[in-house]
C-alpha cells in the first residue's frame, strides 16, 4: 500500500499537468494556438530577462536569509553552499511536488555538517513565514476585488460547504495525534518526538534571531522580486499592458496558489492565470500567452541554474 502511495506521488502531479496542457488545448482552437504562439514569439526579450534577473534576486535573497536562521543555533554555514542548496531544491520541485525541502536540508547538512532535523525545522519556520505573507496578499487581493471573489464563490457553493466541514475534522485529528504523541512511550513515538523537537528547534530560531530587521527586510524583498518578475511581463502582450497593479496581484496570488499541484505548476499555472485574468476583459490567448511566458522563462532559470549547482557543489567543497 505504501509503495502504490509513493508511486501516486511521483506520477500524479505531472499526469496532473499533462491533463491541464491538453485541457488548455481542447479550450482553444486552431487560431487561438497560433495567436498564443504569436505572442510569446513576438514578447519583447528585455523583459523577460529582467523578469529572470528578479527571480535570481529573490533566490539568493532566500539563500541569505536562511543563515539569520542558523546563527541563533550556532552554525554560520557558508553562503555559496546555501545558494547551491536552494537552487537545487527548485529543480527538485519539479521533479517530485514539495521533495525540495527536503533535498535542500539534507544537501547543506552533507557538506555543513549540521543536523538534518535542526536545518529542516528552519526551513519549516521559513515557509511559515511566507505562508503569512501569502495570506497577507491574498486577503489584501480578496479586499481589493471583494466584489468580484464573492460572486465567484457564490457560483461554486461546495468550495465554501468543504472548507467549513474540512477544517474542524483537520483540527480534531491534530488534537487526538498531539494526545497520542504526549501519551505513548513506544519507540514511534519517541521517534517522532525527537524528529520533532529539532523541528521546533529550528522554527523557534525565528524567536531567537539577533537579526529580525535583516530577515524582515529580506523576506519582504524575496516577496517584490517574486511580485515583480510576474509583473513586469505584462509588458510582453499588448492586451495586458492596460492591467493595473491590483487586477494582477490578484491573478499573482492565485498563480502562486496552483503552483504545488503539479511539477512547478505545469499545465495548471498558465491556465489558472488566464481563467483569473478573464474577469478582468483579457482574452484567453492573451492570458495564456502570459502565464506561459511567466511559467516558462522561470522554469528555464531554474532548470540552469539548478543543474549548474550539482556540479558546482562538490567542486566548491572538494575538501568536504
Amino acid at each position: 500500500m505504501r509503495k502504490r502511495y509513493s508511486y501516486l506521488k511521483i506520477f500524479f502531479p505531472p499526469l496532473l499537468g499533462i491533463f491541464f496542457i491538453y485541457l488548455s488545448i481542447n479550450i482553444t482552437s486552431v487560431e487561438e494556438r497560433k495567436l498564443i504562439i504569436s505572442y510569446i514569439k513576438n514578447a519583447e526579450l528585455k523583459y523577460i530577462i529582467i523578469s529572470i534577473f528578479f527571480g535570481i534576486l529573490s533566490h539568493l535573497s532566500r539563500a541569505f536569509r536562511w543563515k539569520y536562521l542558523l546563527i541563533p543555533l550556532g552554525y554560520n554555514p557558508k553562503f555559496i553552499n546555501s545558494i547551491l542548496a536552494v537552487l537545487i531544491s527548485y529543480i527538485a520541485n519539479l521533479g517530485i511536488p514539495r521533495s525540495g525541502e527536503i533535498l535542500r536540508a539534507t544537501t547543506l547538512s552533507s557538506y555543513e555538517k549540521i543536523p538534518f532535523e535542526k536545518l529542516f525545522g528552519t526551513i519549516i519556520a521559513e515557509r511559515i513565514v511566507d505562508l503569512l505573507i501569502l495570506l497577507s496578499l491574498i486577503f489584501l487581493s480578496f479586499s481589493l476585488q471583494f466584489e468580484l471573489v464573492w460572486e465567484v464563490l457564490n457560483k461554486r457553493p461546495m468550495f465554501l460547504r468543504t472548507l467549513s466541514i474540512g477544517a474542524p475534522i483537520l483540527f480534531f485529528i491534530f488534537l487526538v495525534v498531539k494526545w497520542f504523541l504526549k501519551k505513548s512511550n513506544s519507540k514511534i513515538s519517541l521517534k517522532i518526538k525527537a524528529i520533532l523537537k529539532g523541528f521546533i528547534e529550528g522554527i523557534m530560531s525565528i524567536k531567537n534571531m539577533p537579526f529580525k530587521l535583516n530577515f524582515i527586510v529580506h523576506t519582504v524583498f524575496i516577496w517584490l522580486m517574486y511580485f515583480g518578475m510576474f509583473f513586469i511581463i505584462k509588458w510582453t502582450i499588448p492586451e495586458m499592458e492596460k492591467l493595473d497593479l491590483e487586477y494582477l496581484l490578484l491573478t499573482f496570488v492565485i498563480g502562486g496558489l496552483t503552483l504545488t499541484a503539479t511539477n512547478g505548476g505545469i499545465g495548471i499555472y498558465p491556465l489558472s492565470v488566464a481563467m483569473t485574468l478573464s474577469f478582468f476583459g483579457i482574452s484567453n490567448e492573451s492570458g495564456l500567452a502570459f502565464g506561459w511566458i511567466v511559467w516558462t522563462s522561470q522554469t528555464l532559470m531554474i532548470l540552469f541554474f539548478g543543474s549548474l549547482s550539482f556540479f558546482i557543489l562538490p567542486l566548491v567543497n572538494k575538501r568536504n
